[in-house]
């Protein structure tokens, strides 16, 4: 199997006031925040484009679940298919069923403390 992870997709994390916290954000460190966070572009080995992202959600959001962590992980993958299945095998918990979008496709897990974990194998010009 190729390499299973390839960098950080993102960092989600929950507030009480995702706007007023993205205002902080913006003013004390200079993040150039949008609706959805900041959108961080890199490039890889390649010199591809690539984001990563981070976004305040809002505290009572259900896309965390089935874990109860403030966090989520977003980490990118080169074969979204291919590495469920291996992880499947491994006794890996999958949460729900791979989505598909302009964008990427995205899949879930949990890891052995409940932390729900997003995968994500980009299409980081579908942002441009």
């Amino acid at each position: 199997m190729k390499k299973r992870v390839t960098g950080l997709g993102g960092f989600f994390f929950k507030t009480k006031d995702p706007d007023n916290i993205k205002k902080w954000y913006k003013e004390r460190l200079g993040i150039p925040v949008d609706q959805y966070g900041w959108s961080f572009w890199w490039k890889d080995k390649e010199g591809n484009d690539c984001i990563t992202q981070w976004s305040p959600f809002k505290d009572d959001t259900t896309y965390f679940q089935p874990s109860e962590k403030q966090f989520m992980m977003n980490f990118r993958v080169e074969n979204l298919v291919e590495l469920l299945k291996a992880l499947k095998t491994e006794g890996v918990t999958i949460v729900g069923e791979i989505e598909e979008y302009d964008y990427g496709k995205f899949g879930w897990i949990l890891d052995p403390e409940g932390n729900k974990i997003e995968l994500w194998q980009p299409v980081d010009k579908a942002f441009l």
